[in-house]
């Protein structure tokens, strides 16, 4: 089955495009071809559709090749542009090529022109293979600068190779002071046997992830992070580093340790509360309540230990009727 090719000829021959077209069918294409000879028919072109390559006449009644070449680079696109005319001087043809064109190919050798046309199809393909992983990384690298986490790189020998401003902020070192530095540093003493348990993962090929670990901050203070480790491969498959996202759960543990705190204070104030419910000793004659040490304790005493009861002293009526009595009784004089 013969492939499919997209093919904007520029020049101003039918004859020239039947035989350009003959030459694409002997190679094993079915060649798409649109002809144009002007300027503006040139541009339409580029704009309405997607060609796999440009063939261009040097010279045309109102319009050149060099002009066609400066458009098509106006255009910003990556298309090969294979020059194909007659006798030329060679001075005309270097000048095409150091302007940009792929190739130069006289009408009399077009057994050149599908070669030359493939090889340009395949290096602008690579060219636009890179271009995207070009992008793609640049998109990666800004994700990575403006990650509130930690995200550092590092070799199978646990050599930091890259240092995120995240990192630069959670361990307190700039990327200066830890690109070519090892990570040993960054482990607690008691966390060290970690590093190599992590080293013989990553050289396997496995993701390592620890929900809730320690790592050490350059002041020496204890960091709680949540980590995960994944192995970095080149292009052959081989495993050359790895790529370690650090999370930082302080804030995390400080609000698991006030909800502990809080839980603690309810628990203690409801069993305060069943114990003020509950039957309490007190004297029959001077109201004094027995405390659970055995002494017996003034009832505002007791429960003022106990709770947050303020007491305000005064008298009801009826003592207060009672006390105004005796307060009349001794202010009588003696019979």
């Amino acid at each position: 089955m013969k492939c499919l090719i997209d093919l904007l000829l520029v020049g101003d021959s039918e004859r020239d495009a039947i035989l350009l077209m003959d030459e694409f069918q002997r190679r094993n294409y079915a060649p798409v071809f649109q002809r144009v000879e002007t300027r503006d028919a040139f541009l339409a072109a580029l704009q309405h559709r997607v060609w796999d390559g440009v063939i261009c006449d040097y010279l045309l009644p109102q319009f050149s090749g060099s002009e066609a070449l400066e458009l098509l680079r106006t255009q910003n696109l990556d298309i090969p542009f294979i020059v194909v005319s007659g006798l030329v001087g060679e001075e005309k043809a270097v000048r095409m090529m150091k302007a940009g064109a792929s190739d130069y190919i006289l009408k009399e050798n077009l057994m050149r022109l599908v070669p030359a046309l493939e090889r340009e199809m395949d290096a602008a393909q690579d060219r636009r293979r890179r271009k995207r992983a070009e992008g793609a990384m640049q998109y990666l690298a800004a994700i990575v600068e403006s990650s509130e986490d930690a995200i550092y790189g590092k070799d199978l020998d646990s050599i930091v190779t890259s240092w995120n401003p995240a990192a630069e902020r959670l361990f307190g070192y700039s990327a200066e002071e830890m690109i070519g530095q090892s990570t040993v540093g960054l482990f607690p003493l008691s966390r060290r046997d970690e590093l190599l348990d992590i080293l013989a993962t990553i050289r396997r090929g496995d993701t390592v992830s620890m929900a809730d670990t320690e790592r050490l901050h350059k002041s020496g203070r204890i960091i709680p992070v949540f980590v995960t480790i994944s192995p970095i491969k080149n292009t052959d498959g081989e495993i050359i580093g790895a790529s370690s996202i650090i999370r930082d759960l302080s804030r995390q543990k400080q609000m698991e340790q006030e909800r502990r705190t809080l839980s603690e204070r309810l628990s203690l104030a409801t069993k305060e509360l069943r114990t003020l419910s509950g039957m309490l000793p007190i004297c029959a004659s001077c109201k004094r309540i027995r405390n659970d040490k055995g002494y017996w304790e003034q009832v505002e005493t007791y429960l003022t230990k106990r709770s947050e009861i303020i007491f305000s002293h005064s008298l009801c009526p009826e003592c207060l009727h009672s006390y105004e009595r005796q307060f009349e009784t001794e202010s009588e004089p003696a019979k």
